[in-house]
C-alpha cells in the first residue's frame, strides 16, 4: 500500500534500479562465488522489468547503477577497506568495468536508458546521474535494486537531499536477511514514500 495518493508524472519520473548484476545475482558470479546468496534479491529482476516496462511506456526514464570495482595500474581491484573486509573473496576481474559480472542481468536487457558506474553505495556518489536526472526534467525518483539497507537506503538519502520526491518499492528490493530488509524500509519513511511495484506501476495510468 503507498504512503501517498499523490500519483507521479510520469514523464518527470525516473526508475533508479540499484546493483541488479551479474556479479551479485547469477549463480556463476561472485558472490555466489564467495557463497554469499540472497534468495529474495533472485526475485528482483523479472519484477523490476516489469515495473520498467510501464514506466517506459507512460514516458518516464529507466535507470541502472552499476557497482564497479576499477583496476588499479596492476589490473588489481581497487576495494575498499571496508568491503575487501565484508568480501574478502573479491578478486582481479570481479565487477570489472565492461565486464559480464558487472553488467545488469539479462531480465533487464532494452529497458535501461542510462546506466552509472559507482564505487560506493550511493547512485550519486561521485557519478553523473544528477545531472542526468535534472537535464532529463525529472523531478520524481522510484528506487529499487539491492540491498535494501546499503545501495537502496543510501541512494534515497540522497535523493531526498536534493529535493527529489522520492519513492521506495518496497517489494523491488531485498536485503541479507529480512529484519534487515523491513528495518532499513521503516528507517526510509523518513525521507520516502514507501510503496511497492504494483501500486507504482498502477500509478502511472
Amino acid at each position: 500500500m503507498s504512503d501517498t495518493t499523490k500519483k507521479p508524472i510520469a514523464a518527470k519520473t525516473a526508475l533508479v534500479i540499484i546493483d541488479l548484476q551479474n556479479d551479485f545475482l547469477d549463480a556463476n558470479g561472485a558472490y555466489a562465488r564467495g557463497g554469499d546468496t540472497n534468495p529474495p534479491a533472485l526475485l528482483l529482476p523479472a519484477r523490476v522489468a516489469e515495473v520498467a516496462r510501464a514506466l517506459k511506456a507512460a514516458g518516464g526514464l529507466v535507470v541502472a547503477s552499476q557497482f564497479t570495482l576499477w583496476p588499479d595500474a596492476g589490473g588489481e581491484p581497487m576495494v575498499s577497506p571496508h568491503l575487501k573486509a565484508l568480501r574478502p573473496y573479491l578478486k582481479k576481474g570481479d565487477f570489472a568495468p565492461g565486464s559480464w559480472g558487472q553488467a545488469n542481468v539479462d531480465a533487464l536487457a532494452g529497458l535501461i536508458d542510462v546506466t552509472v558506474s559507482k564505487v560506493a553505495y550511493s547512485a550519486f556518489f561521485n557519478t553523473q546521474l544528477d545531472w542526468v536526472l535534472r537535464r532529463a526534467g525529472i523531478d520524481t525518483v522510484a528506487v529499487c535494486g539491492i540491498v535494501t539497507n546499503g545501495g537502496v537506503a543510501s541512494t534515497v538519502r540522497d535523493a531526498h537531499m536534493r529535493d527529489y520526491r522520492t519513492l521506495v518499492l518496497a517489494d523491488g528490493c531485498a536485503a541479507f536477511g529480512e529484519e534487515r530488509h523491513q528495518t532499513s524500509l521503516a528507517d526510509m519513511r523518513n525521507v520516502a514514500e514507501v510503496t511497492d511495484c504494483a501500486a507504482f506501476t498502477a500509478s502511472l495510468a
